[in-house]
Parts: C-alpha cells; structure tokens; sequence
C-alpha cells in the first residue's frame, strides 16, 4: 500500500487540482495517535482505521460505532418536550380503543412513519385513519379541508412527518373538536401550532439532543414511550400481547436511510438492527417490493436509498399519494404485489417526467449559474411537482452549491430545494418564508420546499442568496472531493471488503469510504449496459482489478474511460465486492479520474 503522506501534496492529493469531473482532491485529515489506537485495539488495517477517524470516529466511540446497539444508545424517550404528554393521550386512546386519524407526509420518510403508528395501533385494536395528502391538489403537510374531514371519524389527529408549521389546519381541528399531537423533525418557527403536544427534537425548548432523527425515528421513540406507559397500566395480557417493537424496526430503518439523515449515534443503531429485520422478510410490502426490484440478497442502504425507496417515493411524486404508506402497512400478499405493480409504472413515468424537466434546467444553466452564485435556482412552466426535488437534487450535484427548482402553474410556484454539507437550507427557506418572501416554506438542513409568487421569485432568490453567502462566511463551498487514503490493486483483496464492511451502514455523515488507486493503466474499455463504462485497471507493480462507472457514457468522466486506454490514470472511487455469479471478487466502482502524465 502507497504512503499516504508521502503522495500528498499541500493544497492536492496527487496533485490533482481538477479532476475530469472538476473537482479538488484532498486527503482527508485524521488523527495519527487515534488511528494508531484503533489499529491495534479493534485489530483494522491503517486504511481503514483512518477512514473512521475521518469520519470523527474516537478509540473511545469505536466501539458503539463498529458494533451499534440500541441497548447501548436507546435515550430515554421522555427527554423529549412534550413526549410524556403525547404518550399520555395516547395511552388513552388505545386503553378506550378511541379512533385515531393518523396524518403523513407523502415521502418515504412520511409512509413508514403512517405505517409504523397505524401498524403498531392496529395491533393493539385501536381504528386507524391514514391520510396522506395529495402533492398537487393538497400540497404538503395539514390542510384544514382534509382535516375537518378526518374529524367525521375520529376526535384525536397525530400527524407524522408534518405538522409543526400547520397553523391554520391545525387551529381548523380544534375548531372541529379534534385533539391534535404533532411528531416531526422540520425545523419550527419561533412559535409553535395551538395543540395538545408538539414533539419534535428541533423544537427552541428540547434539550433532548436528538436533532439528528428522522421523523420515524421520533415515532419509534413515541411507540417505545408509549409501550412502557401501557405496561404499566397493566394493559397488556393474553387478550392483548405486547406488540413486539423490535420487529417494527425495518421501517424505521427504511424511513431514516431515505431521509438522508445522519448515519451516526442511535440512527446508526437503528438501522443497523433495522436491517437484520428487512432480511428476514417479515414486512409483506417490503419483502414484495425487493422481489418486484429483482434483489436476490438482503438489502442494504444502497438499496433502500437507490433502489427500493424511489419507488415507494414515485406514489407521492406521480401517482397517487398514499400508496406507500398503504403498501408498508399492507397484511396480504396479493394486495401488496398488486401495489408493487403500480408503485413500478409510476417509477417509470416518474423517470421520464424527471429527465425532461432536468433536460430544461440545466439548459438555463448559463442564467442560473452567476460566477459568483452562491445557489442555483432553475424555474419552468408546468413542470410535474413531483420531481423539482430531483432536478434540485441533480442540479446540486452538478455544480455543487445549494440548489432549487420551481414549478409554475399560474401565478404561484411549487418549489424544492436540497443542499450542501456546511449550509442549512431549511433554516434559510424558514427565514424566507418569516420576511414575507414566501407563502410557505419549510424543511430541514439538506432539503427544503416552498411556495413562491411569481413576481416575488426574482426577490426569493436574493434573498436565498444573501441568506447562503452569511452561511458560508468562513469561505466558499469548494468543489472538493475529499479522499481517505491511497490503495495498491494488491490491496483490494475480499478481506478488506469484509473490513469496510464493518463501517457499514454508510449514508449521510457515514459516507463509504472513497479511495485513489493511482497511476494505474486502463485496458478492455468498452460500455455495458444503461450507459456503464467497464474496464480493467493494470497496476506497475503488476496486479489487476475490475473496475465499472455507472451510467456514465455519456458524460465527461464515460468520454475520459474510453477515450484513455492505455494511459496512466488515477481513479478515484469506492471498493465494493462483486457476487456476480455466485463468485466473490472485488470491483472498483468509479466516480472521478484524473490523469498520471
């Protein structure tokens, strides 16, 4: 393996200053005492132990890190403002099995949540409504329509994933006679809806720490709180077993890997037992949709991030709202294939509805991209709400600042927006929204929506701009690619593999580790399947790897693979194992090249 200080340069790693995908690399830095440490007390290679110490992992938190349980991290629910007073009318409703009409959002994170308290409910006797709205006609979050409406049914509304800003749909429950409990993790304002509790880590008041949860993580923290409450009334007994909470953590799991929130502390745990759960089969909706996605092994975060949770996300986006929530929370079989099938065409339309807005965005590109821009703001007529998230999200990744993307119909604008490690866009679309720049807005630190009049858009996006560059007063947002050390083709063996994997499960604030095999020669070039470049790399010293670039064929890094055989190249990407048929090797995946000579 190459000395990693002895590669480095300065202000680059090899020298690399742009890469062919336009960015800086740089050696991430660590501390030597404390890899040093954890080399020799968890028994991990050097490249490995640097790629924890990276990621702030200590000798003293390795050890929750490398084997997360929730014995160990499990806080204690009741730290949470209002959270006693939230399980308190709970317990109540399920010891009268009162009807509860359960309100969500239309994302992944808002179907597992809605499918987490009707299932746990259900169990337990209790009539369950789910409503989850529709993104065109209904918006996001409470709407008093809506609301009033579930008040017909049922007399207590716990919504999930929403909430926290529903002022008005939430004074229109009280008025209606409803009791209403909020659990959400979107950032608040200065004040809080007129209800009977209000749970949420980011709330001025919570000194509980857990800002970090996704909404299903705060649910399943509810259900935990409430199940202890129930017990100690003596609720539970032959004719009502104690709902096993444990197995309940798949869609906890699933929720908080699509919400793209911090793999660290307790979500880590979380999904980490999650998964063992997911493997099991036990969900029918998710053991359905895996076998419709053609997984032949348990799923991993890649798979719930890329594979399975767009298609429970395409529902909300282009079809109809509530399907994932009704397929997660699904008992039959058939049902749930029948489900599948719908959620899979919607995913296809969703695919082409997005590729076309994208197509139009990056077309403005030369107007929404200042040199100086701070963010990026693309604006079209009629294109499908559902996706300005994902064209928000493409477009940040092509130019690496904060971006957001709008849709007009007429004279108001549906508008999403994601985000850059270092600028918290939900606090900026907050505090639009607060100055009179927005109708609605709100949204956590990486992702955002809003609403916006057209003729204000020219002021939002001054605003939005002024609001960044404050946040990124230290210093602009590089495009830098950060890199965890140096490998040798002779080093990319299976039993590293099977070491990164104790890193896992990788995802935001955990992200797999990135490595440079340098000055490698490239041969058998040649593009397989939707637009992937294969190859092989050739080391000095002798050796060979496999390496593939997803869908790549036609952008500059594709042109690159293919137009350099036979040239030293550096190639910088991730080492996964290769199962392909039934055999265990190791492939390269790549993401950015730069040139040796």
């Amino acid at each position: 393996m190459p000395d990693d200080t002895a590669l480095r340069k300065p202000e680059t790693f090899l020298g690399v200053s742009r890469s062919v995908r336009g960015r800086v690399w740089r050696l991430q830095e660590v501390d030597a005492g404390a890899v040093s440490t954890m080399m020799r007390r968890f028994d991990l290679p050097e490249v490995v132990a640097r790629a924890m110490s990276a990621r702030g992992i200590t000798p003293e938190t390795a050890g929750d890190y490398l084997v997360p349980t929730l014995r160990a991290l499990m806080p204690d629910p009741s730290t949470l403002t209002d959270m006693d007073r939230a399980v308190a009318r709970l317990a109540a409703a399920v010891e009268a099995k009162e009807p509860v009409a359960v309100f969500g959002d239309y994302d992944v994170d808002g179907a597992t949540s809605s499918a987490l308290l009707s299932r746990y409910l259900r169990t337990l006797g209790v009539p369950v409504t789910v409503h989850i709205p529709d993104r065109i006609t209904e918006g996001y979050g409470p709407n008093a329509q809506a609301v009033r409406a579930l008040a017909v049914e049922a007399k207590l509304l716990v919504t999930v994933d929403c909430g926290v800003t529903a002022f008005d749909a939430l004074a229109a429950a009280r008025d209606a006679g409803m009791e209403a409990v909020v659990i959400d993790h979107h950032q608040v304002e200065d004040t809080l809806p007129d209800c009977f509790a209000v749970v949420n880590p980011k709330r001025r008041d919570d000194a509980s720490g857990l800002n970090d949860l996704a909404a299903v993580g705060v649910v399943f923290l509810l259900l935990v709180a409430l199940n202890r409450a129930l017990r100690g009334k003596g609720a539970f007994g032959p004719d009502r077993p104690e709902p096993d909470l444990k197995a309940l953590l798949d869609l906890v799991a699933f929720g908080t890997v699509c919400d793209v929130v911090p793999l660290r502390g307790l979500n880590r745990a979380f999904v980490t037992q999650g998964l063992k759960v997911l493997a099991e089969g036990g969900n029918v909706g998710l053991s359905c949709l895996a076998a419709r996605a053609g997984l032949t092994a348990p799923p991993g975060t890649y798979h719930i991030g890329f594979v399975m949770g767009p298609r429970i996300n395409a529902g909300g986006r282009v079809g109809k709202s509530d399907l994932g929530a009704r397929l997660l929370s699904c008992e039959d079989r058939a049902v749930a294939s029948a489900l599948v099938e719908e959620l899979e065409q919607h995913n296809l339309d969703r695919r082409e509805i997005e590729a076309a807005a994208l197509a139009e965005a990056i077309a403005q590109s030369d107007q929404i991209m200042p040199a100086d821009g701070p963010v990026v703001v693309a604006a079209g007529e009629d294109w499908h709400p559902g996706v300005v998230g994902l064209v928000a999200a493409r477009l940040k990744e092509r130019f690496n600042v904060p971006a957001c993307a709008v849709t007009f119909l007429g004279e108001v604008g549906k508008g999403s927006g994601r985000s850059v490690p270092g600028v918290n866009l939900g606090a900026a679309i907050l505090a639009a929204r607060e100055a009179g720049v927005l109708l609605t807005g709100g949204g956590h630190a990486m992702a955002a929506g809003f609403t916006v009049a057209r003729a204000d858009l020219p002021r939002f996006i001054a605003f939005l701009s002024e609001h960044v560059r404050a946040q990124m007063a230290s210093g602009p947002v590089d495009a830098v690619q950060w890199i965890d050390g140096a490998i040798d083709i002779a080093a990319a063996t299976p039993d590293l593999i099977d070491t990164l994997a104790r890193m896992e499960p990788f995802g935001a604030a955990n992200e797999e580790p990135r490595f440079v095999i340098p000055s490698v020669r490239l041969g058998r070039v040649e593009t397989v399947g939707a637009g992937h470049v294969r190859a092989h790399a050739y080391g000095r010293a002798g050796g060979r790897l496999k390496t593939i670039a997803f869908r790549c064929a036609d952008d500059d890094l594709g042109a690159a693979l293919l137009a350099h055989r036979d040239r030293q190249v550096h190639l910088l990407g991730a080492l996964r194992a290769d199962t392909w048929q039934g055999r265990r090797d190791v492939q390269f995946v790549v993401e950015d090249l730069a040139f040796a000579d």
